[in-house]
């Protein structure tokens, strides 16, 4: 099976300890120990203040992290499609509104409401961006950032287009916490393209093959098993290291998703 094949670049990403590619890149090379901190998520400058101001933590989160894949891609935001994957939405924002339907008198705002679905951060993109390009918003629990990465490459593949990818998650709040609990914010995003470019970090070839994957140690599990999104970090830690590798993601109960990782 000779599977999708795309290139990587722009890669970025916001966390616990890891508050940007540039001070994260020697973290995940494994050249300096990682070091807890709490994530600092700035407002969306790409966003005019009015904007600015409706927007919760995980479209800041988002945004952040894909303002800063587009910028070291080195492309212009408005000419690239867009997939965002996140595993809870904005939970802070759905357990507000689920408060408000249980009070008597209770009242949902409209900002609220257009806050809730789950394409909100990519709709702030688009409005951002000035972008009209086609964009797909996707949740499938654990395995949001495997299938969001799988539809971003197709559609490179498949259209010969470029693709701004970006997984994000933030905890829950109130009675939805148990439900799925997440620790801490974390988003990544890259830029991917169907030929290399100047940014270009790797190539990729991804197989949705059958059968469940394997369990393989990471140095990131911790992370990993904290935020759905930090999933993303073995490939994460390849292009930092510069590594030739293969990666395996579980993909819902009966598959798989493989991606062979070539630096350029």
């Amino acid at each position: 099976m000779s599977g999708l094949r795309c290139h990587i670049g722009g890669p970025a990403l916001l966390g616990p300890g890891l508050p940007g590619w540039a001070e994260a890149e020697p973290i995940l090379a494994g050249r300096v120990p990682w070091r807890d901190a709490p994530a600092v998520v700035p407002p969306p400058a790409m966003l005019a203040p009015t904007e600015r101001r409706r927007t919760g933590l995980v479209v800041r989160l988002a945004l952040a992290a894909a303002s800063a894949a587009v910028e070291a891609a080195g492309v212009a935001p408005e000419t690239l499609e867009t997939v965002f994957a996140s595993s809870n939405g904005d939970g802070a924002v759905v357990g507000a509104i689920l408060d408000s339907l249980a009070a008597p008198d209770g009242e949902v705002s409209p900002t609220q409401f257009h806050n809730s679905v789950h394409n909100a951060a990519a709709g702030y993109w688009g409005i951002g961006a000035h972008s009209t390009r086609p964009s797909i918003s996707i949740g499938c629990h654990q395995d949001s950032f495997a299938l969001g990465l799988l539809q971003a490459a197709a559609q490179v593949a498949g259209r010969g287009v470029p693709v701004l990818f970006c997984a994000y998650d933030a905890p829950l709040v109130g009675p939805l916490a148990p439900m799925h609990p997440t620790a801490f914010p974390f988003a990544m995003a890259c830029v991917l393209t169907p030929e290399p470019t100047a940014a270009t970090r790797a190539a990729l070839t991804l197989r949705h093959l059958p059968g469940s994957a394997p369990a393989t140690p990471s140095p990131w599990q911790k992370l990993a098993e904290g935020n759905p999104a930090a999933r993303s970090l073995p490939l994460l830690a390849a292009l930092a290291a510069g590594a030739a590798t293969t990666l395996v993601w579980p993909l819902l109960d009966d598959a798989r998703l493989e991606v062979e990782v070539s630096p350029c």
